[in-house]
């Protein structure tokens, strides 16, 4: 089981729960849910997220996510997970609160840390 991470917002997930598969908020636009690894997933949550409140952590078992997961980046930076398509939704193992501390900024829950 390879484990990556998407930062969503309360409301989109329990949407999600509703119809089975989760598209977030970049699907539409850029045709692509963005995912993070476990060793990414924090300098994301405090670039992208600072300070928002109501989001959840998707822990997702990429093995079980049946649309295309590429790992992509620009030149000469980091690659990123990428889901080309809709998640379903019993690829996701852990749904986690996600709340930043009281600087604003998140750290990386226990259980993910090696």
């Amino acid at each position: 089981m390879v484990i990556i991470l998407h930062i969503a917002k309360q409301e989109q997930w329990e949407q999600a729960k509703g119809t089975g598969v989760y598209t977030g908020d970049t699907f539409e636009s850029e045709g692509f849910i963005h995912c993070s690894t476990p060793k990414q997933i924090i300098k994301v949550a405090n670039a992208l997220f600072h300070g928002q409140k109501g989001l959840v952590l998707l822990v997702i078992d990429s093995d079980k996510v049946k649309s295309k997961i590429l790992y992509e980046g620009v030149e000469g930076s980091e690659r990123y997970p990428h889901i080309y398509g809709p998640l379903n939704i019993d690829a996701i193992v852990k749904v986690l609160k996600f709340e930043p501390k009281e600087d604003g900024t998140f750290k990386l829950p226990s259980f993910l840390k090696h």
